[in-house]
Parts: structure tokens; sequence; C-alpha cells
């Protein structure tokens, strides 16, 4: 009987801890109080996640509740949402949990996109895509991608063009999802998607919380493993206020890229600079001062290969 009340006395202490993570965070105590409370080993874990039909390594799984490492890409983002239903947790505890940074990282991150906004738009990226029924696998290999960003006389990203270079790594791809992440307080329902070369518009989906806008572009061809394909499209913007950035998330790794950033000459920045991110999460790396062009008023930077991760060029105003 002491043995049966001892056991009762550890449960009780377990539920208590959960609901205080739960409630207070941070997401890595949050998650090893949940695993605790279900009495679950990793490896446990990592087999219900299976079932779900998420891939996540055991020492992925010990690093986030350790906190050595948080949940970045749209496959641990499904994770988490997995493990809410695994853990019997209430629906997007953990999620929230993840989406909230104390001061410290907000100083680290001094952007306009806080990790908070990057999180919440990966979700909402993710559910627009499956509305649209398209894999996260695209089918498609980056070769080169150039983009041209432009910032109108008002500060505001008035819009961009991208050029990319693709391979198709299987038979049948004949689309492509392009994505646009306005800046905060933009109107997807008010931007524009134009397809310039090689493409044509189909279906679009927004999302105005998030000022995430899909946009699918349609090849007139149904590629091949191993074809290369040229296509050029622009989104028209302009919705938002006073821009201070421009970045590019990288899932895994590709070809060269190429981001030109070009400014009104009634507008100019006092100063810009380049920027590297491991993940959302991670702290800014990489700094390099970038001198405007004299007659063009623009900057740039060239990533020979691209990494997993993200670049960008910030500026700032008088």
């Amino acid at each position: 009987m002491p043995h049966a009340t001892q056991h009762a006395d550890v449960a009780t202490v377990a539920t208590a801890e959960l609901d205080t993570a739960l409630r207070g965070g941070p997401f890595h105590v949050a998650l090893r109080a949940a695993i605790a409370a279900r009495g679950l080993p990793l490896q446990r874990v990592q087999h219900h996640l299976s079932r779900y039909g998420v891939k996540v390594g055991v020492t992925s799984l010990s690093y986030w509740q350790q906190g050595a490492r948080r949940p970045q890409r749209p496959e641990s983002l499904r994770a988490v949402r997995a493990l809410e239903e695994i853990l019997q947790l209430p629906e997007e505890s953990l999620i929230r949990l993840l989406a909230e940074t104390d001061e410290r990282s907000a100083e680290q991150r001094p952007a306009s996109r806080t990790y908070r906004s990057l999180v919440a738009a990966s979700g909402v990226l993710e559910r627009l895509l499956a509305e649209l029924d398209s894999p996260l696998d695209s089918g498609l290999h980056a070769l080169g991608h150039h983009e041209r960003v432009r910032i109108g006389a008002r500060r505001e990203l008035l819009g961009r063009e991208s050029h990319h270079i693709v391979r198709a790594h299987r038979d049948g791809v004949d689309r492509f999802m392009a994505v646009h992440h306005g800046d905060p307080g933009c109107a997807p329902e008010r931007m524009s998607v134009h397809a310039l070369e090689n493409c044509r518009m189909g279906r679009v989906r927004l999302h105005h919380d998030t000022g995430v806008l899909v946009a699918e572009l349609l090849f007139d061809t149904r590629l091949r493993a191993g074809d290369t394909f040229l296509f050029r499209y622009a989104v028209e913007d302009g919705t938002a206020g006073v821009s201070r950035e421009y970045v590019r998330g990288f899932g895994a790794a590709g070809g060269q890229y190429a981001l030109q950033v070009g400014f009104d000459q009634r507008a100019l920045p006092v100063r810009c600079h380049r920027f590297t991110q491991h993940s959302a999460a991670a702290p800014r790396s990489g700094r390099q001062e970038l001198a405007l062009s004299g007659r063009h008023h623009s900057v740039h930077l060239v990533e020979p290969r691209v990494r997993s991760g993200i670049v960008g060029i910030g500026w700032d105003w008088e």
C-alpha cells in the first residue's frame, strides 16, 4: 500500500510540474515535464511520431527538451503539433510556448520580424500549401535564384522580382509555389502576383494576420527528373509601413542566391548591411556593411552556394 501511495504522489507532483510549465514555459521545460508526466522514454515518443508520419531523431528530441535546440523547420513544427496529441496536451500549448521569446532573445534579433511571427508564418504556410495540395518537397532543386527588391519613396516594400533556375529531381513536376511574406502590417489581399516568363498564374491563397501569400505558378510542360527550367515572377506589395530589412530562408542547401535591394532616390537609407542566421531562433552573425551604388541606389549580396538558414539585408533610416 505505501508503494502505491508513493507512485500516486510522484504522479501528482509530475502533473503539477507540467501544469506550471504549460502556463509559464519555457518550451523545453514544458516538453520535458510532459514527457516525464506520461512516463514515455524518448524512443517511444519517436515511435509515436513516426505513426503520425513525422520523422524526428531521438537526439533532436533530447536537444529540444534540454533547450539546446528549438524546433524550426516545417517538419519540426509538425512534430510539435503531433507531440501535443501524443502527450495529451491542450491544442497549441507547446506551439504557443515555442513562439514566445524572452527579452534577451529579442535583443539578439533586432529585426522587424520576430521569432514568434516566423513560427506563426511557418504554420500558416504549411496550411496554405495543404489547401493547394502541394507537398513540402516541390520536386525542384534550386540551381540559381536572383531576387530584386524595390523600396519606395515612403520607405515601404514596393515589390520584388524573382528569377529561378531549377532542376527537377522527380518526374511530372509542372508547377512552383511562390511564397511572399510581407512586412508587419501588410495587407496580402491587396497584393498582386504576376507570371513574367515561362509560367502562368494558378491559384492564390493568403493569410491576413501573418502577411503570408502563396501563388501557384503553372509551367506549360511536365518536367522529367534531371530537366532544368527557368522562370520569372513578380510580387507587387506596397501595403505595409516602413521596411527595414529583407530576409530569405532556405530549408536545404542549394545553388547560387543573389539578392539586390534598390531604393527610391527620394528615400535613401543611411547604412546598409548583410547578415546571416542559422535559424530564426539563432542570433545574427556575419554582419558586413554594404555601400549603396551611386547611380542606381542599390546594394546586393551573393551566396555562391546557399546553406540551410537565413540570409538577408538590413538598413537604417535617419
